[in-house]
């Protein structure tokens, strides 16, 4: 890791945002050679008064900046500056890219990443449907990018686990402040099979106007942006926009016409947002970028009937049920075995959580599934 000190002090200067930030980096290659400069060099650049370059010049490290730098040492994280060989490339592209990102695990700048969003109260057809989508992803060698949030980004970064591939977490918060709680263990799973990253300070709170800042980051370092269950006001729809506004591809998974939750979603497909029902459908529509791991295809169809060695039988009654209700008369008439044994399977199944049964004798796949 170079040396990050002068990174830190020059994002501390009050009046440097990062579009000016950005520029600086463009003009002198690095904040040390800005901080070398003079008062009449710094103002060449758009947006640097000469009572900004002053305080360029005088400004110098707080106690607070190195206190941080100890505490990201301590804790074992890293720091990738814009001029790293591993600062995500397509997120430079943006009109305000952070200067650096705080990084725990590895973030590897070569890999196709594409982002996959929704809903926090997903249901659990949105939750099995985003598990097996990105499992299939990571078989084309796609990282995938979320935010770590409840449900669908939850869904996410499980479901690039499951196919065996690499996933990228966004906080909205330090990464010393990890959100929701419940999430310690993914973030730990996370960084071992990619990488959690913040452009916030490691105790930064999971503030509300953290996350829409960090969508931008989210949509930035991807190829495209998949939103998956989302109503009308949605963040998730919040990332669409940006991602469309960084000339960058959406995708939509279409839900039910009857379910608010799919609102959003339904709605970006209208704007001319590419409908999604398959990994080949995102793969297909980004072929100039993205190539197949040799041998492996559909590891989340692979999921979805194989990871919970079920037998014959159980998946046979599992093929005949989708994620919306289905009642006991259509599989009993659809499904050719005993009554008796499909109802012994669908409580099998059932006691697993792969199979919801809801009233009226109507049944769904489950969220582990």
């Amino acid at each position: 890791m170079e040396n990050i000190l002068p990174w830190f002090v020059l994002k501390s200067v009050p009046g440097v945002g990062n579009h000016l930030y950005k520029r600086i980096i463009n003009h002198f290659k690095s904040p040390e050679a800005a901080f070398g400069a003079s008062c009449d060099e710094l103002t060449q650049i758009e947006g640097v008064s000469e009572r900004l370059a002053t305080a360029i010049i005088k400004h110098r490290a707080s106690e607070q900046i190195k206190k941080e730098i100890d505490l990201i040492a301590e804790k074992g994280f890293g720091i990738v500056t814009m001029t790293d060989k591993d600062y995500p490339p397509l997120l430079l592209e943006i009109p305000d890219p952070p200067p650096f990102l705080y990084v725990s695990g590895i973030l590897d700048s070569s890999s196709n990443n594409i982002a996959v969003v929704g809903s926090r109260n997903a249901t659990d057809y949105g939750v099995s449907i985003t598990k097996i989508l990105c499992a299939d992803l990571a078989s084309y060698n796609i990282t995938i990018v979320s935010g770590m949030a409840r449900g669908i980004d939850t869904a996410a970064h499980e479901g690039a686990l499951i196919g065996k591939g690499k996933t990228i977490a966004v906080l909205g918060s330090g990464l010393e402040r990890i959100y929701p709680a419940q999430n310690i263990k993914l973030f730990r799973l996370i960084s071992e099979n990619g990488a959690v990253i913040s452009e916030l300070s490691l105790m930064a709170e999971p503030d509300a106007f953290n996350f829409p800042a960090r969508n931008r980051i989210i949509s930035g370092i991807s190829l495209g942006t998949v939103v998956v269950e989302a109503t009308k006001r949605s963040g998730s729809l919040i990332t669409a926009r940006l991602a469309a506004d960084q000339n960058r591809e959406v995708f939509a998974v279409p839900g039910s016409i009857q379910s608010f939750k799919s609102t959003g979603t339904h709605t970006l497909i209208k704007q001319g947002a590419k409908l999604v029902e398959n990994a080949k459908d995102i793969v297909d529509e980004l072929l100039y970028s993205i190539r197949p791991k040799e041998g492996i295809t559909g590891q989340g169809e692979k999921f979805r009937h194989e990871s919970l060695f079920l037998s014959e039988e159980d998946s046979l009654v599992l093929k005949a049920i989708g994620p919306y209700p289905v009642h006991i008369d259509d599989l009993i008439r659809n499904i050719k075995m005993e009554p008796g044994k499909i109802m012994s399977v669908l409580l099998k199944l059932e006691l697993q959580d792969i199979v919801i049964q809801s009233p009226g004798k109507l049944f769904s796949l489950g969220s582990e599934k």
